[in-house]
């Protein structure tokens, strides 16, 4: 299967608060998307992997993404190594994705920017043509960072105001993280999950009125964008 577009993130859930207005919009428009989870979130507070799992199937579903696997790295153990590089340069050759959105490469998290470096140098490897890893060598014309978790400055944002609903929808698919049974909810967890999710919103929202729209995803690129035409470029600068 060849994508248009994958997410590459660290544990299941980070696609949908980072960018999964983005992924609902492209699939909607038509375009293959795909989701590589690297690990399974077994070391999260609430739940389990096995529920997890369950929960990203039916968020998948959610956003109409037509592929999502998982790399089963350790969770609160994402390392650059050889075999893990591999194991996304893998993943590449077999999707084939055009564009691909990895987690902003600076964070808190160490999975999360480990993971940026990893899925972006498995991307890399996976064009070597003599890379003995079966398949046909390919790399991603276009990485994308979601930087919905950072005070950077942001290349460009996506209007997702038409898929805010759904892209809250594949949010709470992960019932054990944001709505767990009221037992399950004594301990205090560093990350304010409770919150979580109104924090993300807050963002889309600050991004969006960036923009002149109501809800958007931000999101940086290393490279100097090109412009065609300046006549038709949007947002108003006065």
């Amino acid at each position: 299967m060849k994508l248009d577009v994958l997410a590459i993130a660290a544990h299941p859930d980070d696609v949908e608060l980072t960018c999964g207005g983005t992924m609902a919009k492209m699939a909607r428009k038509g375009y293959r998307t795909g989701i590589l989870d690297l690990t399974r979130g077994e070391m999260g507070t609430r739940g389990t992997a096995e529920i997890r799992q369950k929960e990203a199937a039916a968020a998948a579903r959610i956003l109409g993404v037509s592929v999502r696997g998982n790399l089963g790295l350790p969770d609160a153990g994402v390392e650059i190594t050889e075999e893990n590089k591999l194991a996304v340069a893998e993943r590449i050759r077999a999707w084939q994705p055009h564009t691909v959105i990895l987690p902003y490469w600076e964070g808190r998290h160490p999975d999360h920017y480990n993971g940026a470096r990893l899925a972006y140098e498995g991307c890399f490897l996976a064009g070597l043509k003599r890379l003995p890893l079966g398949g046909e060598a390919f790399r991603p014309f276009k990485i994308l960072y979601s930087t919905m978790y950072q005070d950077v400055r942001a290349s460009f944002a996506v209007d997702i105001t038409a898929e805010f609903g759904r892209r809250c929808r594949a949010i709470q698919a992960y019932r054990s993280q944001f709505q767990p049974p009221k037992k399950e909810r004594g301990g205090k967890v560093h990350l304010p999950l409770d919150h979580l999710e109104a924090e993300m919103n807050l963002s889309v929202r600050y991004h969006g009125r960036m923009i002149g729209v109501q809800y958007a995803e931000p999101f940086l690129v290393k490279e100097l964008l090109q412009v065609d035409d300046i006549v038709k470029m949007p947002v108003r600068s006065i």
